[in-house]
């Protein structure tokens, strides 16, 4: 990997505000230039409405967003571009199955998740389980304080009755790696179709859907320095086909009357309206930057931040951390509260020295209701980060219940 300030030349944020040690990047990340211009030069040279024009640039702003299919769908290890769907975030993409794939769902059916899930998994489920005459039944799959689920724990939580597991990959408060691939074999046998909240671990871990074995996986672009306000929503594409649309309007059809339409093949089906062409080629540009810098190095780097960060914070007076021991099962994701301070307090003090951390229920309340708390504090790391920055994290912590009239 390049040389960290090297690689920081290359985040206009991150070079223009050196004052700044960024260190909420499970929140969002920041945006490489090479994400900037692939977005500017699509909107200066590539413009127009793409998948309805027959005029040269608007089939050359279809054969870039399509493209960008190809590239994120290479990058996932999916079959074939069509099972990659493009939608506005994670939260969109797990609505979208929830209502799509939901309509299978029969009274008596039950849906599994488990109690770390990110609102973005837990509230589309809710929902799914009120839409039938009767109730579904919503099961939670508790943790052990860390994080961690047993196959012992999933596999009594399964029942003949489950047909849908949803389940995040990497906890955004723990930082814990759920063992998709195992988990997702266990849920076919039990007849169950299994959903993947991939925000927090494609940003930071090599992620193959076809060896996972998942039926539907989601992350966010904003999270791997790609855009706001495009994500991805990969299905295996038998299921895709059974689905019905989430959304109706433009584009999606093939052919309407007064009374009736059919339907665009997948993955088109899935994507009304004008899509978010330049959205998508930034993404192509983030993967692009991930696969130049190479998610093995990427890995090495925020394995090794995470030791440095683990062992600078626990060395804090007053301060309790919340999730692993080990380094290598936090990817970057560092949650804690700090005695006779609420987070809030905390996150306003380390803001006046520059350090940008996150405060409060971190959109996971039955996870932290479980764990008895109310909100949290929250440093997450990314591979542009430095070992000065977790030095001045460190550093501020330590001071804040001095500052604040708590003692030392």
């Amino acid at each position: 990997m390049t040389a960290v300030q090297e690689l920081r030349k290359e985040f206009p944020l991150l070079a223009g505000h050196p004052e700044l040690a960024y260190l909420d990047n499970a929140a969002t990340a920041q945006r490489p230039r090479a994400v900037l211009d692939a977005q500017r030069r699509f909107y200066e040279e590539d413009n127009a409405n793409p998948l309805r024009g027959l005029y040269d640039l608007s089939l050359r702003a279809t054969q870039a967003y399509e493209n960008a299919r190809e590239t994120v769908a290479e990058f996932l290890h999916a079959r074939e571009p069509e099972e990659i769907l493009f939608t506005r975030n994670a939260s969109e993409s797990l609505n979208l199955v929830s209502h799509s794939w939901g309509v299978f769902l029969e009274p008596g059916d039950e849906i599994l998740i488990t109690v770390m899930e990110h609102h973005s998994n837990l509230l589309p489920w809710q929902q799914a389980a009120r839409r039938t005459q009767t109730p579904l039944k919503l099961n939670f799959l508790e943790c052990g304080p860390d994080g961690t689920i047993s196959e012992e724990a999933f596999r009594s939580a399964l029942t003949e009755h489950t047909r849908i597991v949803a389940m995040t990959q990497v906890s955004n408060v723990l930082g814990v790696e759920n063992d998709v691939k195992r988990f997702a074999a266990m849920a076919h046998a039990a007849g169950a179709v299994f959903v993947c909240d991939a925000a927090q671990s494609v940003p930071h871990m090599p992620v193959d859907v076809q060896d996972l074995d998942v039926d539907f996986l989601a992350f966010s672009g904003h999270k791997m320095c790609g855009p706001m306000g495009i994500g991805v929503l990969y299905g295996k594409r038998a299921l895709l086909e059974k689905m019905p649309p989430f959304l109706y309007g433009g584009e999606m059809i093939e052919y309407v009357t007064r009374e009736d339409a059919t339907y665009a093949e997948v993955p088109h089906k899935f994507e009304a309206g004008t899509v978010n062409a330049a959205g998508a080629v930034g993404l192509a540009a983030a993967v692009k930057f991930y696969q130049d810098l190479g998610m093995d190095a990427i890995v090495q780097r925020e394995e090794h931040l995470s030791a440095l960060a683990l062992e600078a914070l626990s060395a804090v007076p007053h301060l309790h951390l919340l999730g692993s021991a080990d380094p290598k099962n936090r990817h970057g994701i560092f949650t804690f509260t700090l005695d006779d301070v609420h987070p809030h307090d905390i996150a306003q003090v380390l803001n006046g020295d520059g350090v940008c951390i996150r405060a409060g229920h971190h959109c996971a309340q039955p996870l932290l209701a479980s764990l008895g708390l109310p909100s949290t504090a929250r440093a997450s790391l990314a591979f542009y980060n430095t070992e000065e920055e977790i030095g001045r994290l460190a550093e501020s912590l330590s001071t804040v219940r001095r500052r604040l009239g708590c003692g030392n």
